[in-house]
């Protein structure tokens, strides 16, 4: 069956690490507290923990990285490429305490201010190929490995809703293997609006739902820009997101399975897309 369209009449190198690396004031008052860990390890408000050996890496990477303070077991810190900054190096134990209970740390941790989300319009100045858009998920380790799968296949930004979305906290970086720093994070108050400005500026806008007829590897056109739509986990597009994409389109699937968690089903999807599979029928 030919899909059909929606809303048709709308349509035609490491920076100085050591030049950065800013110590913490060692006072009571600005060293961050042990017995608050999902505050200070996990609140997006103010500076924040990142933890892992590839999430600490890609944040010392970053140039747009404010760094406060970097912790490290003498084992990570051979491991990280610091250039001549020194971390502190503490037992594994010590690192422990300031992180959310079960953080796997691997030995190093970095405290460090959140990035700053970028604008819509920003975005599209620079034209990337591919930009994925998430209604309302709610999972930081969904986020997360979406994040790693968009770094992975090319999709160079993810647009969230400013509210009724994680922010990109430790948690999320962890489980993004470092990808929060190389994929550009977009906020909006509208998922539904940014949509329809995607399709204004020429993207063609694809939902996913599992309900669709239309196979998603048949709509593209080589070389559009592509924005992919996913819903969050359980609910899906919400009604407004789904009529403002151009096609809905699903994952063909075999079996009894009726569908796939949201971070797989953007890897299918991105991979898709970087292969060049979007093509007509």
């Amino acid at each position: 069956m030919t899909p059909g369209r929606f809303n048709a009449e709308r349509r035609v190198a490491p920076a100085n690490i050591e030049a950065r690396l800013i110590r913490m004031n060692k006072s009571p008052r600005n060293r961050p507290k042990r017995g608050n860990r999902q505050h200070s390890a996990d609140a997006a408000e103010g500076p924040l923990w990142l933890w892992g050996l590839h999430a600490v890496q890609a944040a010392l990477d970053n140039p747009r990285r404010q760094v406060h303070r970097l912790v490290a077991s003498e084992n990570a810190a051979k491991r990280l490429s610091l250039g001549t900054a020194r971390p502190d190096i503490v037992n594994v134990s010590e690192i422990g305490r300031l992180l959310p209970s079960g953080a796997v740390h691997q030995g190093a941790a970095l405290y460090t201010d959140p990035l700053e989300a970028e604008s819509l319009d920003d975005v599209l100045s620079n034209r990337p190929e591919r930009i994925a858009v998430l209604d309302q998920l709610a999972d930081p380790h969904n986020l997360g490995a979406i994040f790693r799968s968009a770094a992975a296949f090319g999709v160079g930004a993810v647009i969230l809703q400013t509210r009724h979305s994680p922010p990109l906290t430790g948690t999320v970086a962890k489980s993004a293997v470092g990808a929060v720093e190389r994929v550009r994070e977009v906020r909006v108050v509208n998922i539904a609006r940014a949509v329809e400005s995607l399709a204004d500026a020429g993207f063609l806008t694809i939902g996913l739902a599992g309900g669709a007829e239309a196979d998603l590897a048949t709509l593209a056109e080589p070389g559009q820009p592509l924005a992919i739509v996913m819903g969050a986990e359980g609910k899906g597009l919400r009604p407004a997101v789904a009529s403002a994409c151009q096609f809905l389109a699903q994952i063909p699937m075999s079996g009894d399975m009726e569908s796939l968690n949201v971070s797989n089903a953007a890897a299918i999807a991105f991979y898709l897309a970087a292969r060049g599979a979007f093509s007509p029928d």
